[in-house]
């Protein structure tokens, strides 16, 4: 990029309107409950469908985590509808069961009371299968239950032809949108730290969460006789003790082109990892992992944030995006608003494509492996006590109050804001951008403060303090039903997704073995 940074450019030539209506899409998860306040043992019900091949409801980790994905709408209202109407679907099928509204987990009976989700016999149904098996060998199946919210956006198609004739670029348009992403994403990876900070919802963690691994629980504090927290903590399910993985800490993942990015992630899925060999791959028979490689697949590389590509039946996500570039982008750290019934509104929505444009338009530096480790740190400090005051993180190798270098990155977004709300009957992105100011200048407004001070005032711990909620949004839904109209859309796409796994199943034509053979030899 050149030394003018993009937004500038895009005002000099009147061209900032085109930063508008990019697409926004969301995948959300949450667990299934018994009505005793159990993770559900039963399997994915089938009246929602096959969880291989349903474009819009399938499972996650577990039998028991269900995703729901929304396409892409250019109207944040738009996406959030959807969303709603597949929780309203969902409940009107659901038996004696509910959604939990957090993403730390509840009603974990041990590691094996959560099971692992099972997509069929066809082989990439196995293969779906086999990775969560190994995931659970290789981190255990409790920390795979935490839920949380990707949000999915991609920049508007029309900017990118402008921006590559603006800044005079010499390599193809393709390329230059690959570079352009890579940009956002690094800093994006520089900045995302301020998420977890203003919508962080899981400071407290049941003792449940911690059955199979007790040790674990003595660098907590006790909050009350089944409650751990950090006095300060905003997301705990984006510390150390969440996601993240001491085997993925030295994986040196190249963020500052397209090419590098593949090359590193497909040099990890390459790469044996002594630690992983003693489980085996098949053993008496039966698959226990796909490998005993650092990574299994890409998706087992935790990130805060994912270049995407819509991936074709069968194909590798590197390959994808080595093919065809890059489409979108996937934020991965945002916690489960357990407030709202649908766990995101539309000022959380517009406050992160406001964030991420404001990424791609302004200057994005190469990054190196010092200052990326930098980056994560941040991000930890903020997770575990990112409300603590004066707490200060490093920017630029020097000491910051979080406060002032999250004011910064607001003044940075103010002007993005503005072009959004131009022409609008409402100035939605500038009242999203000044509440946040107020999240900043008092950390108590912030929704993980508010879960502390509401269990403390209660009285309740966290278990009871989530199910409560849960189920009183879970009341709200059984209350009402979907409209006939999308009603037969959604039974329709039941129907026709279990047709489709079943067609998938008839037309195998190879073992399994050598169907994962061909699966990896992909080049």
């Amino acid at each position: 990029m050149s030394s003018t940074n993009r937004l500038q450019l895009l005002l000099k030539h009147k061209q900032q309107s085109l930063l508008k209506n990019g697409l926004k899409g969301i995948e959300k998860e949450s667990l299934r409950l018994s009505e005793q306040g159990f993770i559900s043992q039963t399997e994915h019900p089938p009246q929602l469908g096959s969880a291989l091949t349903h474009p819009h409801i399938t499972t996650d980790y577990s039998e028991a985590l269900l995703e729901f994905i929304t396409p892409p709408f250019a109207g944040i209202d738009k996406t959030l509808d959807f969303m709603r109407n597949i929780h309203q679907y969902v409940y009107d099928q659901l038996d004696n069961e509910y959604l939990l509204a957090t993403s730390m987990p509840c009603g974990i009976n041990g590691d094996l009371s959560i099971p692992i989700a099972q997509y069929g016999k066809s082989n990439i149904g196995q293969m779906k299968h086999v990775y969560r098996k190994g995931l659970w060998h290789r981190y255990g199946r409790t920390m795979q239950a935490i839920a949380g919210i990707h949000f999915n956006y991609s920049v508007p198609e029309a900017l990118w032809p402008v921006l590559h004739q603006l800044e005079g670029a010499q390599n193809s348009l393709d390329d230059f949108k690959s570079a352009a992403y890579f940009d956002l994403i690094r800093n994006f990876q520089r900045q995302g730290w301020i998420i977890l900070y203003l919508f962080g919802a899981s400071p407290a963690i049941c003792k449940s969460f911690f059955k199979s691994r007790p040790e674990l629980m003595a660098q907590f504090k006790e909050f009350d006789h089944g409650t751990l927290y950090f006095p300060y903590a905003t997301s705990l399910r984006m510390s150390d003790i969440g996601y993240k993985s001491n085997n993925q800490a030295d994986l040196n993942i190249d963020y500052n082109s397209l090419s590098g990015y593949v090359d590193s992630l497909t040099h990890a899925i390459n790469t044996p990892y002594p630690d992983y060999q003693p489980i085996g791959v098949k053993v008496h028979g039966e698959y226990q992992q796909l490998n005993t490689n650092i990574l299994q697949i890409e998706n087992e590389y935790y990130s805060t944030v994912r270049p995407k590509q819509i991936i074709q039946p069968c194909e590798k996500p590197t390959l994808a995006l080595k093919r065809r570039g890059v489409h979108y982008v996937e934020i991965r750290s945002l916690d489960l608003d357990l407030f709202n019934p649908i766990g995101i509104d539309a000022n959380r929505a517009r406050f992160i494509e406001a964030l991420l444009l404001s990424c791609l338009v302004h200057e994005s530096p190469e990054i190196n492996a010092d200052e990326f480790s930098i980056h994560n740190t941040n991000q930890l400090t903020v997770a575990l006590e990112g409300r603590k005051p004066d707490v200060t993180l490093i920017k630029d190798q020097q000491a910051v109050r979080l406060q002032d270098w999250a004011n910064e990155i607001l003044d940075n977004m103010q002007p993005i804001c503005d072009i959004l709300d131009a022409n609008e009957s409402d100035n939605y992105f500038n009242q999203t951008l000044q509440g946040q100011r107020k999240l900043i200048a008092n950390p108590e407004l912030t929704p993980s403060a508010r879960i502390l001070d509401e269990m403390q005032t209660s009285n309740q711990p966290f278990s009871c303090f989530a199910n409560n909620i849960s189920r009183t949004h879970a009341e709200n839904f059984t209350a009402q039903t979907l409209n006939a109209t999308d009603t037969e859309k959604f039974e329709r796409m039941t129907r026709e997704s279990l047709l489709k796994q079943a067609e998938i199943e008839t037309n195998d034509s190879l073992d399994f073995d050598a169907f994962l053979e061909k699966y990896f030899s992909q080049q």
